[in-house]
């Protein structure tokens, strides 16, 4: 069985990989039949070609799930398109902060609006 998927190069605790096409039996380092392209995940650069992958997977070889993943979060000139999170976990204490900061920002909003309120009424009074 033929199967796209990732051969590791790079040193300890650095790794890189090529996207690569070959034999199910072959080793991880093992003789490809065609590269697709290269994959860094720690900068998340990626040069793919995804033609060349696409058409392989119409002849019936296998993708492993990274590879998928890599194929289907692709632009067509086969770089990766990454979606940093923004969204941050944050402690009890400091989800409990935040929303004590908010309640207090909403009360001073309410203040504000309450005397422009009494203001303008105030000088409509005083101006009979």
């Amino acid at each position: 069985m033929v199967k796209i998927r990732l051969k590791r190069l790079g040193y300890k605790k650095n790794p890189t990989y090529r996207i690569v096409v070959i034999d199910s039996r072959e080793k991880r380092e093992g003789a490809p039949i065609e590269e697709l392209g290269h994959y860094n995940p720690k900068t998340k650069e990626m040069k793919l070609n995804k033609q060349s992958a696409l058409e392989w997977v119409k002849k019936g070889a296998q993708l492993s799930g990274t590879v998928s993943y890599l194929i289907k979060n692709c632009d067509e000139n086969g770089a990766l398109i990454y979606n940093k999170k923004t969204e941050q976990k944050l402690s009890k204490k400091a989800q409990a902060k935040l929303e004590q900061e908010k309640q207090a920002q909403k009360e001073a909003e309410a203040k504000a609006q309450d005397a422009n309120v009494e203001a303008p009424e105030a000088e409509s009074k005083a101006g009979e």
